[in-house]
């Protein structure tokens, strides 16, 4: 940190050592005393200088590594000014004492030259600092409406995901099919198909649901999903604890995933497990996957991570290991 800082600041250095002697000359009335009196004086004023000016800043940005000014702008402000203050009480103190005991006297003017350094300075501190809260406050506030248009977005792809002509044409595919084979299992496919797009309709502006009604709305899509493909597909759902928020679609998104990435045969039947673990929603897939996949892989993962960005400072987590890819999603609170 202390390398990076210096380099960023290296070419500012000259210009607070010219200002420094560029006071000494008009301000200090001693310096057309002798020319000793202006090395003298000239060194103490860049000094103070270099030491107010590039140690405030780098305080300002060690503080800003535990206090981040998006998320603790209060602390961060608060915390910062007194910092600040003591550290340029503190400092000045110091560079005059050590001054003083190397032989430089300033005389009558001490007290009125720390109290004036001091001054000045705190004034400047507390204008650069107030300056900082309030960009930053802006900045977040752009973050948080970007944020909130790449959900809405996100949101609108999860619906285009569940209502695109495929998922319906397989749908009614298997529809027909049992029309003639299962009256009564058709007629619960229907139910459960109007199911699927009620909620999908009515989850499309909301950022998070209930994993109650998350969990509702994928038994009518996993009982859609097992009819069409039979003992090729199975679904196992492992969540008894039903607290917690999560963004709609999420799961039967990641189900999806699998299902559209990975061979389903009678030779190689598709395990798809949906499990809690810890403070995480998981679904978990053998990995076997077509050979003729089109290059689309990712898209609904980077939809969760953006959507879980928005709400949550808990990552998603992706694991491609040991021939199974994992998916977990944090379980939220209201």
């Amino acid at each position: 940190m202390v390398k990076t800082f210096l380099k960023e600041n290296l070419k500012v250095i000259p210009i607070i050592l010219l200002g420094g002697i560029g006071m000494s000359y008009f301000i200090w009335k001693e310096c057309c005393e002798s020319i000793t009196a202006f090395y003298w004086i000239a060194a103490f004023t860049s000094t103070l200088w270099l030491a107010l000016w590039l140690g405030n800043a780098f305080l300002s940005d060690w503080l800003s590594l535990f206090y981040n000014w998006k998320t603790q702008p209060l602390q961060r402000f608060a915390i910062g000014v007194v910092a600040m203050v003591v550290y340029t009480v503190g400092i000045v103190y110091v560079i005059i004492s050590v001054y003083s005991l190397s032989g430089f006297n300033l005389g009558d003017d001490l007290k009125q030259t720390y109290i004036s350094t001091v001054v000045i300075t705190l004034i400047i501190t507390m204008f650069m600092t107030g300056r900082a809260f309030l960009l930053n406050w802006k900045q977040t506030e752009i973050d948080a409406e970007k944020a909130r248009r790449e959900s809405a977005v996100a949101r609108y792809d999860s619906l285009k995901n569940q209502v695109n002509p495929h998922f319906l044409f397989n749908s009614l595919n298997a529809l027909t099919n049992l029309v003639y084979e299962d009256k009564d299992k058709a007629v619960s496919f229907i139910k459960q198909l109007s199911q699927v797009y009620r909620y999908v309709l009515e989850s499309a502006d909301k950022e998070l649901v209930s994993i109650e009604e998350e969990l509702d709305f994928l038994k009518s899509y996993i009982f859609l999903q097992e009819i069409r493909f039979g003992q090729k597909l199975k679904i196992t759902l492992s969540i008894n604890n039903k607290k917690g928020l999560i963004a709609p679609l999420a799961l039967q998104m990641l189900i999806e995933n699998a299902i559209k990435h990975n061979v389903i045969s009678e030779n190689n039947p598709l395990l798809v497990e949906v499990y809690e673990e810890e403070k995480y929603w998981t679904v978990r897939n053998k990995i076997n996957v077509k050979s003729n996949l089109e290059e689309s892989i990712g898209k609904g993962l980077k939809n969760i991570q953006e959507r879980y960005g928005y709400v949550s400072d808990l990552p998603v987590m992706i694991k491609n290991e040991k021939g199974y890819f994992t998916v977990s999603i944090p379980i939220l609170q209201s």
